[in-house]
Parts: C-alpha cells; sequence; structure tokens
C-alpha cells in the first residue's frame, strides 16, 4: 500500500509539474501574440500616420474649420441651419441680380412695409379691442462685432505680411502662385460681377468641405498623384527657366 501511495504522488507531482510548465508555455505564446499584436498595430498606426492629407492636414475637416458651429454649418451637421444660410444666400442673390433690385431700395421697402403696420397695429388697437404691440427696443451687441473686427484685423495683417514677403523676392514658388491665382481671379472677375462671385464661393464653401469629409479617402491619393505631377513639372520649369535668371547684383563685369 505504501508503494502505490508514493507511486500516486509521484505520478500527481510529475503531473503538477507538466501543468506548470504548460502554463508556462502558454503565458509565453499569450506574450509574444499579445506583443506581436501591439507590434501590427503599431505598424498600423504608423502606415495611417503616413497617409497624405490634401494640405498637409492632420487634424479632421471638422476641427481643420476651426469647429464649433461654423464648422457644423459648412458640413451640414445641422441640415435645416445649413439650409436656411444657403437659402438666404440664394435669396439675396436672386434679388439683386436677377430682379435687379438694389440693396438701399430694399431696405427702404422694408422699413416702410413694417413702419407702416407698426403704426396702423399701435393706433387700431382700439378698434379692434386688443393690447397695443409690445415693440422691443433693439441693441446691437458689441462684443461680437468686436471679435469679428479683431479676427478680421489679425488675417488682414497676415495677408499684408505675407505680400510683403514675397515682395521682397523671398519665396520665388510662392510669387509665382499667387501671380497665377491673381491673374486666374482677374479673369474669372471678368465674367461675372462682385455679387455673383462671392455668391458661388458661398456655394462652394456650403458643397465642397462635405463632399471631401465624405470622400476624403478618394480624393487624398488623387491629390497626392497631382502633387506630385505639379513638383515635376515645376522641377523642370526651374531647371529650363527660372535657373537661368541672374539672382542678386553682377560683380566682377566692367562695362565700357
Amino acid at each position: 500500500m505504501a508503494d502505490e501511495s508514493e507511486h500516486a504522488a509521484a505520478l500527481a507531482g510529475g503531473e503538477s509539474l507538466l501543468d506548470k510548465i504548460a502554463e508556462k508555455l502558454h503565458g509565453h505564446d499569450s506574450s509574444s501574440d499579445s506583443d506581436s499584436d501591439s507590434d501590427k498595430k503599431d505598424t498600423s498606426s504608423s502606415i495611417k500616420d503616413k497617409v497624405f492629407r490634401l494640405f498637409g492636414r492632420e487634424k479632421p475637416v471638422h476641427s481643420a474649420l476651426g469647429g464649433g458651429k461654423p464648422a457644423d454649418v459648412l458640413l451640414w451637421r445641422n441640415k435645416k441651419v445649413s439650409g436656411s444660410v444657403l437659402g438666404g444666400a440664394t435669396a439675396v442673390w436672386i434679388f439683386f441680380e436677377l430682379l435687379e433690385y438694389h440693396l438701399l431700395t430694399l431696405v427702404c421697402h422694408i422699413l416702410i412695409l413694417l413702419l407702416a403696420v407698426l403704426f396702423l397695429w399701435s393706433n387700431a388697437h382700439t378698434l379692434i379691442h386688443k393690447a397695443p404691440p409690445r415693440i422691443p427696443l433693439v441693441q446691437v451687441p458689441e462684443e461680437p462685432f468686436r471679435q469679428v473686427a479683431s479676427a478680421l484685423i489679425i488675417e488682414l495683417n497676415r495677408g499684408f505680411a505675407a505680400l510683403h514677403a514675397i515682395g521682397l523676392g523671398r519665396d520665388l514658388k510662392t510669387f509665382l502662385i499667387v501671380i497665377v491665382g491673381t491673374w486666374i481671379l482677374s479673369i474669372v472677375g471678368s465674367w461675372c460681377n462682385f455679387l455673383t462671385l462671392f455668391y458661388i464661393a458661398f456655394v462652394l464653401l456650403h458643397t465642397v468641405p462635405v463632399l471631401y469629409d465624405k470622400y476624403e479617402d478618394k480624393i487624398d491619393p488623387l491629390a497626392e498623384k497631382a502633387l506630385i505631377e505639379f513638383k515635376k513639372q515645376y522641377a523642370v520649369f526651374e531647371d529650363k527657366v527660372l535657373s537661368k535668371i541672374p539672382k542678386g547684383p553682377l560683380k566682377g563685369k566692367k562695362f565700357a
């Protein structure tokens, strides 16, 4: 009996030792699997980080547009508000462009209609036995206009600083881009007046960002190919044209 019990204890000890070894091996495999999974995640995240984005964008489109309510309107997060804004701009364009209405005439007609209705309502309340209308006092808040003016001044100063740097000849590439862009804008401006041009820009601002936000995975590769092709063509142009333009004052030459 003693031999049998010793034999059983030896078998149990061997089984427990095998179980411990198996657990260690399993733990090592699981840790190696987790390490490989983490490596794969790191690799995939690094690959995602290297994906080309238009204009070097690193933030989502909503954040790139400044976030908040203006970005919600441009990306149609609230369809009623975005539709109302675009519809109002369309109505203004129809009034002034298609119907050839003038701003001063429109403002005067609105004031005439509004004051006539309020005057008649205020004097006719005794006849219809109703209380006179409570006309609220309208006051324009100062703080929003100050914020808009401050932001506008900052952007104007940035624009003037950029024009100053371009005028000093520090960046030839930016100079050429500005010249070509201004030339194209002048051609488009000859086709239509300022109001129509402003309305076209307004419509594009309310359609292009939302389309890009929806199809950015398809647009970014095409933009990358176009940028590569543009760099190739610019390199050829720089080698054949820009490199032959003399830079700086001529030294060491004597003129008779």
